[in-house]
């Protein structure tokens, strides 16, 4: 897919490239021990928000997925974007958070984009997020 944009590096604050703003309320998707804390916390700063987790079910602003390799033997992503678009407000981003390129859990942008298609949603951008870890935004098809 050609419409998707690579950012070199991420700013000071990984945060930024996601674009949550204040009052936000982003809901988080196969949390382990191995994602990134400094993101999270800067996410909550930029937010004011507690990240909620996948339980909660009210509406809410965005989504992260932190997904790795390993995780598609549980359930296809496919179906965790369907789940994770259920609650998500109009307008509201997904973003689809994995290992960097040559990490174990690494899973490639093609597979998140035929997920992404099967859901509705359409890849508009990626970025380094975190030092270990890269995100793909997702959005509604007919959005840019």
């Amino acid at each position: 897919m050609n419409d998707i944009s690579l950012s070199a590096e991420a700013d000071a604050k990984p945060s930024h490239n996601l674009g949550f703003k204040a009052g936000q309320i982003v809901q988080e998707f196969y949390w382990d021990t191995d994602v990134d804390a400094q993101l999270r916390d800067d996410i909550m700063d930029a937010t004011g928000e507690d990240i909620v987790d996948g339980e909660f079910s009210d509406v809410v602003d965005g989504v992260l997925i932190w997904w790795r390799a390993d995780d598609a033997e549980e359930e296809d992503l496919a179906d965790v974007l369907l789940d994770a678009i259920a609650n998500l407000d109009d307008g509201g981003d997904v973003w689809v958070l994995t290992p960097k390129m040559g990490s174990y859990g690494h899973v490639r942008p093609a597979d998140i984009q035929d997920a992404a298609k099967v859901a509705g949603l359409k890849p508009t951008s990626a970025s380094k997020v975190a030092p270990d870890w890269a995100g793909m935004r997702l959005v509604a098809s007919g959005r840019k």
